[in-house]
């Protein structure tokens, strides 16, 4: 796919999470989608495949909020990289806002999301949500 129908096809996902649907993230993954969250904070780390990324961040995400919408403010495109720079309004089922600033660099392959890298503010997540359970490290192997 080129540049465009990359930008595009986030063009659409994000359309959709502004409207509340948050499961057009998921339905635009592919199989062997990876999440990351970079630096070193309780959400550090990468889930993997898509089936882990649902189970073991997404869905205890999700079930944090009464209310979420995410709009993108900018989407550039080069190549198989999309940038979205976004904002979430929301609200914990707990009654706090959760009103985030987001920069996600997606990597797309055959018009699938194969991965992404999140950028947040990690001092409200840390304040309001609760994380994900740490993810095992691999084993050394012999």
């Amino acid at each position: 796919m080129s540049a465009e129908e990359n930008r595009k096809l986030l063009e659409e996902v994000f359309a959709q999470m502004a409207r509340g649907n948050t499961r057009a993230m998921s339905d635009a993954m592919a199989d062997d989608f990876r999440w990351t969250f970079p630096g070193n904070w309780t959400w550090s780390g990468s889930w993997e495949p898509k089936s882990a990324v649902l189970a073991e961040l997404l869905r205890p995400l999700m079930e944090q909020f009464a209310d979420y919408r995410c709009t993108a403010d900018s989407i550039v495109a080069e190549g198989d990289h999309v940038v979205v720079q976004a904002r979430s309004e929301a609200t914990t089922t707990g009654g706090e806002r959760y009103d985030q600033t987001y920069c996600f660099v997606f990597r797309v392959a055959g018009g699938r999301l194969a991965e992404v890298v999140e950028h947040c503010d990690t001092a409200l997540a840390e304040r309001v949500l609760t994380p994900p359970r740490p993810r095992p490290e691999p084993s050394a192997g012999c």
